[in-house]
């Protein structure tokens, strides 16, 4: 199965890019990441979210679940194992998606500080596929802030820590938060193993 939305790569020109890729909702999913977009498709080696090889997200799960950071890297193949990731999502109950669906790049390059929000995602419409939904989860400032804008949420959380989400519940009744996450991203200093443990304390918490 693929994840890419064709009918957006299509659409995308120049100037605005359309996101790229399916909204990935488990429908037990009771995390779900939203990121801001993801990287140019240069820096892809898979067609999935995180899907730079030198970030870290994926190697982060594989140590928080299987206590081996490169439990879904393809070393020899220089990539992630979009298998076992679907998998292994769809199990724990983890979503994915980003707080733009069109973005403009003002540099070449993938961070967050050179992208102009086009057009934000429905987030809600996201909430309302994913009715076990606990907690939306970030790990950068520009989807925090999309994030707490769209959502009307007035203080946004500090990383490492949690902010309830005015007026929106899940099925179970329980008002949903809005997670910080340190980035996993390389350009983001802290260790490797102390970001191991902020994800390992959020997923304990909400999964």
């Amino acid at each position: 199965m693929t994840y890419l939305n064709t009918k957006n790569i299509e659409r995308s020109t120049n100037e605005v890019e359309y996101h790229p890729l399916i909204p990935f909702l488990p429908e037990n999913a009771k995390v779900l990441f939203l990121g801001s977009f993801p990287p140019q498709r240069k820096r892809w080696c898979i067609d999935f979210y995180y899907p730079n090889f030198i970030n870290d997200h994926w190697r982060i799960e594989g140590q928080v679940f299987f206590g081996d950071r490169n439990h879904f890297v393809d070393e020899k193949a220089k990539r992630f194992k979009i298998e076992e990731i679907v998998t292994f999502c769809k199990e724990k109950g983890i979503a994915f998606f980003d707080t733009s669906t069109a973005i403009r790049r003002l540099k070449d390059n993938a961070s967050d500080k050179f992208l102009e929000v086009v057009e934000p995602t429905d987030i809600t419409a996201l909430l309302h596929q994913l009715p076990h939904c606990r907690a939306i989860v970030t790990t950068g400032e520009k989807a925090t802030d999309t994030i707490c804008t769209s959502l009307n949420i007035p203080d946004a959380p500090k990383v490492n820590t949690y902010t309830p989400i005015p007026n929106i519940y899940n099925k179970d009744g329980k008002l949903l938060v809005l997670y910080r996450l340190p980035s996993s991203s390389r350009a983001n200093p802290l260790a490797f193993d102390k970001k191991v443990e902020a994800y390992r304390r959020m997923l304990e918490l909400m999964l």
